[in-house]
């Protein structure tokens, strides 16, 4: 069982940063790869980062790519979104997950998500 618990969202300006983190419980945490999804008001859920369990692969979206760094820190059980250069377009709840699939397939287990809002 994993327990997940995001913060750090809030209101930014375009071109701004934001940094979210992601406190877990559980012991199956430092074994497993780790993620974030967002999820933008009438839209899917969609994939946007991911770790592997030791932190030496990462995965991201398209439109994250070069503006977005995932990290972790095992002997804290936390997960991070470092967030550059926002756009309104990031503006969503973002949470956290246990990765099942290598690297966007999610597993059962979420938070209850922070908002990110990015004004225009």
């Amino acid at each position: 069982q994993v327990q997940l618990v995001e913060s750090g969202g809030g209101l930014v300006q375009a071109g701004g940063s934001l940094r979210l983190s992601c406190a877990a419980s559980g012991r199956t945490f430092s074994s497993r790869a780790m993620g974030w999804f967002r999820q933008a008001p009438g839209k899917e859920r969609e994939f946007v980062a991911a770790i592997s369990w030791r932190g030496g692969l990462t995965s991201y979206a398209d439109s994250v790519k070069g503006r977005f760094t995932i990290s972790r820190d095992n002997a804290k059980n936390m997960l991070y979104l470092e967030m550059n250069s926002l756009k309104h377009e990031d503006t969503a709840v973002y949470y956290c997950t246990v990765v099942d699939r290598w690297p966007s397939l999610p597993s059962e287990y979420w938070g209850q998500g922070t908002q990110v809002t990015v004004s225009s």
